[in-house]
């Protein structure tokens, strides 16, 4: 299979296009057929080694990947082979196929195109996790959203809406 690999530290330019070997899945795994992989900005941390993970070299980027079980390792309960799934690699998306242990999965409605799953979980979980856990934000709330433009604050305005809240949204320059 292929897969886009950072084999030395340093920006986009430093990955390479290479032939791996096809993952079997362990126990506790699913192998993922991937669609589509989101590309987030903690891919480029990952990648410079400025991020908090450090993953051995050389490791695909690719935090978050969309697409169908193709085998499913001992012990996995709730995925069978063929179900539509998103996922939570930390990195390794850009591959052909991944194996994930199955609680980073979840199954994805047939009518949702992988493209929008491979970018749902990292910037709308975590928009989530800010407006709903951490600020509360209620109905009839006014949600103030900085960086609007970018992954987590676009998906931000988008909940914050859908939450009820009244939104006000900014961008750092008139392009965005």
């Amino acid at each position: 299979m292929r897969a886009i690999l950072s084999k030395a530290v340093g920006g986009p330019e430093t990955l390479s296009l290479e032939e791996m070997e096809d993952p079997t899945p362990g126990k506790g795994q699913v192998v993922i057929e991937v669609k589509a992989v989101g590309i987030n900005f903690p891919d480029v941390l990952i990648i410079e080694d400025k991020y908090q993970f450090k993953p051995q070299r050389p490791f695909a980027p690719g935090g978050e990947i969309a697409g169908v079980v193709e085998a499913v390792g001992e012990g996995v309960r709730g995925f069978r082979k063929g179900d539509r799934v998103a996922a939570m690699t930390g990195w390794g998306g850009l591959q052909e196929r991944v194996a994930v242990h199955a609680g980073r999965c979840m199954k994805i409605p047939d009518a949702m195109p992988f493209t929008e799953a491979a970018g749902f979980l990292m910037t709308y979980g975590t928009a989530y996790y800010a407006l709903k856990d951490r600020a509360g934000l209620k109905a009839g709330e006014t949600l103030f959203m900085p960086g609007a433009a970018g992954g987590v604050g676009s998906a931000a305005v988008e909940l914050g809406k859908a939450m009820g809240a009244r939104v006000v949204a900014a961008a750092s320059t008139n392009d965005k």
